[in-house]
C-alpha cells in the first residue's frame, strides 16, 4: 500500500492507494498558514491516520518548485512560511518511511499516464487551471522536469499587459468582479453574462494551449484542476481561438481532452514511490 498526498495552499488531503484504488482518505482545512510547525503538523495530522506497516512509502504532491532528489520544497502557493522546507528529511524521520516529493502538476500527469486518459500517449503536457496556471511536461513517456522541476511554467510568459497566468486561471474573474465558483453555477443557470465571461476566458485559455503546441508539439493536452470543471462553457470558444496556429496539419492531430481521472491528486502523487502496490 502507498500514501498519496496532495498539499494545496488552502487543503490537505491524504489518501490510502491500494491496486490503484484509493481505499480511505482524510482531508484537512489549513489553518495558521504563516508558522511552519504549525503547517507541518497539520501535515502529519492528515497522514499518521494512514500509516501501517503495510504501507511501503508516502508520495507528495505540491503546488511549488522541488529540488525532487531531496525534497526540498522551495515555496508553497498560498502557504507563505514555507520557503526552502526540507519535508521528505522531516516526514522520513517522522514516519520511518520513504517520502517522495514533487510539483502537484507533476504529479497530476504521471497519474494520468498511470490510471487516465494519457496511457496510450507517449508524449502529451497536462495543464491544470485554478488558483494558477501549472503546466508538466512528458516526453517519450517520461517526465521532464528542468532544475527543480522548473520546467513549463509558461504561466510567467507576459501576455496583454499581464502574463499568461492571470488570464487563464482563477484571478481573471477578478476582472469581472467575480469568482470563478459564481460564474460556474450562474452559468449552468444559462445566465447570458455569465456564458459571455466563459467565452471570453476560452479564449484566453486557447492562447495558452498554442503556446504548449508550439513549444512541444504534443500528441495530447489534458485538462485539469478546478476551473476545468466548467470545460462545457469555455470549450467551444478555447478550440476557436486556435484556429489561427500556424501549422493546421499539427493542429488537426492534437487531442484535447479534459481529465475525468477521479482522486487523480492522490493517484498521481502515490505513483511517484517505486512499488509493486500500484499496479
Amino acid at each position: 500500500m502507498i500514501i498519496g498526498v496532495d498539499l494545496g495552499g488552502t487543503n490537505a488531503r491524504a489518501g490510502l492507494i491500494q491496486q490503484g484504488e484509493v481505499v480511505q482518505s482524510i482531508s484537512h482545512k489549513l489553518a495558521n498558514k504563516h508558522s511552519l510547525d504549525s503547517t507541518l503538523e497539520q501535515l502529519i495530522h492528515v497522514i499518521e491516520p494512514l500509516v501501517s506497516d503495510e504501507v511501503e512509502g508516502i508520495g507528495i504532491g505540491v503546488p511549488s518548485i522541488v529540488d525532487v532528489e531531496n525534497g526540498v520544497v522551495f515555496d508553497v502557493v498560498n502557504i507563505p512560511s514555507w520557503k526552502k522546507v526540507e519535508l521528505k528529511k522531516i516526514l522520513e524521520q517522522h514516519f520511518a518511511k520513504p517520502v517522495y516529493v514533487n510539483n502537484d502538476v507533476n504529479c497530476f500527469a504521471l497519474g494520468e499516464q498511470q490510471y487516465g486518459s494519457a496511457q496510450n500517449f507517449s508524449s502529451f503536457v497536462a495543464i491544470s487551471v485554478g488558483t494558477g496556471l501549472g503546466t508538466a511536461i512528458v516526453i517519450n513517456r517520461e517526465l521532464y522536469l528542468g532544475v527543480n522541476c522548473g520546467a513549463g511554467e509558461i504561466g510567467y510568459f507576459p501576455y496583454l499587459d499581464k502574463n499568461l497566468e492571470y488570464y487563464s486561471s482563477s484571478s481573471f474573474f477578478d476582472i469581472h468582479s467575480t469568482t470563478a465558483e459564481e460564474v460556474f453555477y450562474a452559468a449552468q443557470e444559462g445566465k447570458p453574462r455569465a456564458l459571455q465571461i466563459w467565452q471570453e476566458y476560452g479564449h484566453h485559455l486557447g492562447n495558452v494551449l498554442k503556446v504548449v503546441l508550439y513549444a512541444y508539439a504534443p500528441e495530447a493536452v489534458l485538462l485539469g484542476g478546478s476551473i476545468s470543471n466548467a470545460y462545457r462553457f469555455f470549450e467551444s470558444s478555447m478550440l476557436l481561438s486556435m484556429d489561427d496556429f500556424m501549422y493546421p496539419s499539427l493542429l488537426k492531430q492534437v487531442k484535447v481532452i479534459k481529465s475525468k481521472t477521479e482522486n487523480i491528486a492522490l493517484l498521481g502523487a502515490a505513483a511517484l514511490v517505486p512499488s509493486r502496490a500500484l499496479v
